[in-house]
């Protein structure tokens, strides 16, 4: 039986397997970013300089199992910010263990305690595993994703 989940905020030392963490996610959706981004976007959530951009791990047995990436932005229909979950990841491994529902946990918990209660995210309509998750914890809007 694995020890309890614990969430903390990413750290310079966890550079590696957040790596491997954010390639599983990347591959999950069968894209990947060149070296550059991988570089630039570690670096943007450890930064002062980019204190609206955020990252989680969740731990297992002291183990990186999860991740997720989230991010603060103004919204011209609220006066306060809201908080865009971008990316969650969970290992393989790890999955059923309870480690996608902490982090989303844990970002509510974050967004509420900096003023920024509303949090949403989007997911892939084939990602049924994780949509059972999110409809126990969130509600599912209508909204259609268009990208440029």
């Amino acid at each position: 039986m694995p020890d309890k989940i614990t969430v903390r905020p990413l750290t310079s030392g966890d550079e590696a397997e957040w790596r491997r963490l954010w390639t599983g996610y990347l591959e999950y959706y069968e894209t990947s970013v060149p070296e550059e981004v991988y570089t630039t976007t570690f670096a943007r959530l450890l930064s002062a300089d980019h204190p609206n951009q955020n990252a989680l791990l969740a731990l297992q047995d002291g183990q990186p199992v999860g991740l997720v990436h989230y991010i603060y932005h103004p919204h011209n229909w609220k006066v306060e910010e809201v908080c865009y979950l971008q990316d969650l990841y969970a290992d393989p491994a790890a999955r059923g263990t309870g480690v996608g529902r902490r982090l989303i946990e844990a970002v509510y918990a974050a967004a509420d305690a900096d003023g920024r209660p509303s949090v949403y995210w989007m997911t892939q309509d084939f990602n049924a595993t994780a949509r059972h998750l999110y409809d126990r914890i969130a509600t599912l809007t209508p909204f259609i994703k268009y990208a440029r």
